[in-house]
């Protein structure tokens, strides 16, 4: 059966790259639908679909995650995959484009659902910023907070895969991917200036080139961003790999299991629909000694 990618708002869902890709789902705050309505729809979803992968930012509020675990419990689903990710609200985006991509491939729920953790390795993300004085996400020197005072001040920072701080200009460069991506960009409320290049944009006249982006595509700001950075003066950018053949190579290149607990298929080193990670060594042994004793029994 097919397997739908939701996300949680709709500056997540991001413009299809060809016709084949579907689009995702957009699940709602518990503000803005009842349980009972939320309820609905995903039963709906799930019989017309097969399954269900949800992936948001690990920063989404509490009563919103809550709202996931509650439907999922109620619905007695062990078809729904719920994925917080430590990146930020455009890379989530990115991310479940790349699933949307790889949703209409011969991928079991399992695989494509873990394929989310693998993939997370190969985004780059980031925001140029007026300010990180109110930057809590990545790790940031007094010294920076300081001159994040000084007017026109910004600061380039990279939150994946290693976080790092340089304040634009004298040539600042972040460490970009080894690897042909495209680069997604959303503007917030900041006039990036080129420092050297009149008119110019940070983003484009210098990121972009010393990343080598094959492509860069503007997309609205999600509205999580301003929280997630700290500052409405922000771009926030998200590098990743664009070619579907390429994304199925990664994907299909990994060593597939079967989860001890629930039965789904699996790459990595946990199943992405229960959480249960995978015996290794020792821990196999420790399982099979604790399950022989209710097999003995039936």
């Amino acid at each position: 059966m097919p397997t739908a990618i939701a996300v949680t708002s709709r500056e997540l869902v991001l413009p299809p790259p060809d016709g084949q890709t579907p689009s995702a789902v957009v699940l709602m705050p518990p503000d803005a639908e009842p349980l009972d309505d939320a309820l609905a729809e995903t039963a709906a979803l799930l019989d017309q679909q097969g399954y269900l992968i949800v992936l948001y930012p690990a920063a989404t509020p509490a009563p919103f995650v809550r709202r996931l675990h509650t439907v999922r419990s109620v619905l007695e689903s062990d078809r729904i995959a719920l994925l917080p990710l430590e990146l930020p609200p455009l890379a989530v985006a990115v991310l479940a484009r790349q699933l949307r991509q790889l949703s209409v491939c011969d991928f079991s729920p399992g695989v494509l659902a873990c394929a989310a953790r693998l993939l997370t390795h190969y985004v780059h993300a980031g925001a140029l910023l007026g300010s990180v004085a109110k930057l809590d996400r990545v790790p940031v020197s007094l010294t920076s907070h300081v001159k994040s005072w000084v007017p026109g001040a910004q600061f380039a920072v990279l939150a994946h895969p290693t976080p790092q701080l340089v304040k634009v200009g004298n040539e600042a460069a972040l460490p970009g991917p080894g690897y042909a991506t495209h680069l997604t960009v959303a503007r917030g409320n900041l006039n990036s200036h080129g420092h050297g290049h009149a008119g110019g944009d940070w983003v484009n006249v210098k990121l972009a080139p010393g990343w080598g982006a094959q492509g860069v595509q503007e997309v609205p700001l999600p509205h999580e961003s301003a929280h997630w950075w700290g500052t409405p003066k922000l771009i926030e950018f998200a590098a990743a790999i664009p070619d579907l053949s390429v994304l199925y190579q990664l994907v299909s290149s990994v060593r597939r299991e079967e989860c001890h607990w629930c039965g789904f298929e699996l790459i990595g080193d946990r199943c992405a629909f229960c959480s249960a990670p995978v015996p290794r060594g020792d821990d196999i042994l420790a399982l099979t000694q604790t399950q022989r004793p209710a097999l003995l029994s039936r």
